[in-house]
């Protein structure tokens, strides 16, 4: 049963008993190299000779910013709930006048704004103003990025001293824990609506930035009858879908009190005639057959491997021969923005008490026992946010379970 379960990993340095491994190349390569880096003397010869110089101020760069990024976090954080951003929005504006209008002193919002300007996030202009940086004016236009913002204080005190988490997060009761609270309960159905109003909320400001992802990434919505997105919230990515796509017939699927929430929202995008609203919890109750499209977006990392698997099978036992499942999510080891999925979703999910990042290769193994084959990968304009896979019915051996 564990195979079942747990997808197959490499094994690796499997030597007879007694015998003794010879380090690879690359092992001899890393031992020397890292040597070399840590002799102080290597250090400051790096440092002192030009051609070597700017390399050796970069890895120096590298490593002061793993040490103080948290408090550039907060400079985001307090630009944000100052609103500097809207502020900024049409144009420079004078310290005084920031000052002013953020019920700031002088001194204090000339040490905010240089802040930010070293970051990037504003930029100093002549006449003692400051402007919108290139990545303020980034952030200004990127759906429920405050929201998210605001929502990372709590991460923040979770992982005040990760380690505690790293030896036993079952130990441990979170606040991320409380906040998904779905995400331990026992009963998940019977959740009420004060228990996930605030997550539905978040979820359903970011998802529409998801839903132009997988927009662009998979062309082939027009070929679908009936879409089912399980695990679908306040219903964003099921409207943005919907509205994209005039001939679908829409099937939200989340836990009674999600669903209530997001009657509103498909109402406001008239979405409401084509629309099916299904309660339940995935691991309690059966998903609704007859989708030709099932969606699951942001939702298998959320879950350890065994509840991961067991969303894939009840998947795999609602969808026709003919049907597709589509899964977009941020993913490990995904090419230039390897600290986001296996540095920040890891430890996201760590403080959460449930789920991790996976690779390409896992979840692929996982489909296969879930009963899914012709597995593909479709390109995302922006991966680190969301990678996008599609799987199509394979045998039903191996789909019970």
């Amino acid at each position: 049963m564990a195979s079942d379960l747990t997808p197959s990993r490499p094994a690796v340095g499997i030597t007879a008993p007694g015998a003794v491994s010879r380090p690879g190349w690359r092992e001899r390569w890393l031992r020397w190299r890292n040597r070399l880096l840590a002799d102080p003397r290597f250090q400051h010869l790096s440092a002192a000779f030009p051609l070597t110089r700017p390399l050796a101020r970069r890895k120096a760069r590298a490593l002061f910013d793993l040490c103080a990024g948290f408090v550039y976090s907060q400079v985001l954080l307090a630009c944000v709930r100052l609103r500097l951003f809207p502020l900024l929005a049409e144009g420079p504006r004078s310290v005084a006048d920031i000052a002013r209008h953020t019920d700031l002193s002088e001194e204090s919002a000339r040490r905010l704004l240089a802040a930010a300007a070293s970051l990037g996030l504003l930029e100093a202009v002549s006449g003692d103003r400051y402007a919108l940086g290139d990545l303020g004016a980034a952030a200004l236009g990127t759906p429920g990025l405050d929201a998210m913002i605001e929502h990372h204080a709590i991460l923040y005190r979770d992982l005040s001293d990760p380690l505690p988490l790293l030896i036993d997060r079952a130990a441990r009761t979170t606040e991320l824990q409380r906040y998904w609270a779905y995400a331990r309960t026992p009963r998940p159905a019977h959740a009420e609506d004060g228990a996930v109003a605030d997550y539905s909320a978040l979820m359903a400001g970011t998802q529409p930035m998801i839903a132009q992802e997988v927009l662009a990434a998979y062309p082939r919505f027009g070929r679908h009858r009936l879409v089912m997105d399980v695990g679908g919230g306040e219903g964003a990515f099921l409207a943005a879908i919907g509205t994209a796509h005039a001939h679908l017939r829409l099937r939200l699927f989340d836990l009674p009190s999600v669903t209530a929430r997001a009657r509103a929202r498909l109402a406001k995008a008239g979405l409401t005639e084509r629309t099916e609203f299904a309660g339940g919890s995935f691991f309690d109750d059966p998903l609704p057959g007859g989708a030709d499209l099932i969606t699951l977006v942001r939702i298998l990392h959320d879950h350890d491997d065994v509840r991961a698997l067991a969303i894939l099978k009840a998947v795999r036992r609602a969808m026709p021969a003919d049907g597709t499942v589509l899964i977009a999510e941020p993913m490990a080891g995904t090419a230039d923005a390897e600290p986001i999925g296996d540095a920040y979703f890891g430890f996201y999910l760590l403080a959460m008490g449930s789920g991790r990042p996976r690779r390409f290769g896992e979840l692929k193994s996982m489909l296969a026992v879930a009963g899914f084959d012709r597995v593909r990968r479709h390109a995302t304009r922006q991966p680190m946010l969301a990678r996008v896979i599609t799987a199509r019915p394979g045998p039903r051996a191996g789909a019970g379970g």
